[in-house]
């Protein structure tokens, strides 16, 4: 058994080639080996979002805070609210994020393949975060 005491892992800021606007990471837990899987708590301050990714093995996100959107490449712009769970499948390319107006921080759980749990790609871009 590993008890991890909240406030022992440092939060971080979201890295700008992953995200769009201001962005806390809180690490929750990252399961040893043979295990893979890892989770975060996610802060996303208005108009703040990911960049587009995949998950090798998909990814859960279970709002707990605030007002969101997310996208899977291909379809509308879908809001998320408290108590909301989001299941993106292996390899689908999606975003999440804060809308424009509201924060929003979500769990995030995904596993990784090799050493990394996502593969990032282009910024979502401010047409394609309003829907337009």
């Amino acid at each position: 058994m590993d008890i991890q005491r909240a406030g022992s892992k440092p939060s971080g800021k979201g890295p700008p080639d992953w995200f769009t606007g201001t962005v806390r990471i809180d690490p929750l837990f990252s399961a040893p080996d043979p295990a893979r899987a890892s989770g975060a708590l996610v802060t996303f301050e208005p108009g703040a979002r990911t960049a587009w990714h995949t998950h090798p093995f998909g990814q859960t996100v279970i709002v707990t805070a605030g007002c969101g959107w997310v996208q899977r490449e291909g379809g509308p712009v879908e809001e998320i609210r408290p108590g909301d769970v989001v299941w993106f499948p292996p390899g689908e390319k999606h975003w999440h994020g804060a809308t424009a107006s509201t924060a929003m921080s979500h769990i995030a759980i995904q596993e990784r393949l090799g050493a990394s749990p996502v593969e990032w790609m282009e910024q979502v871009t401010d047409e394609q975060y309003l829907g337009r």
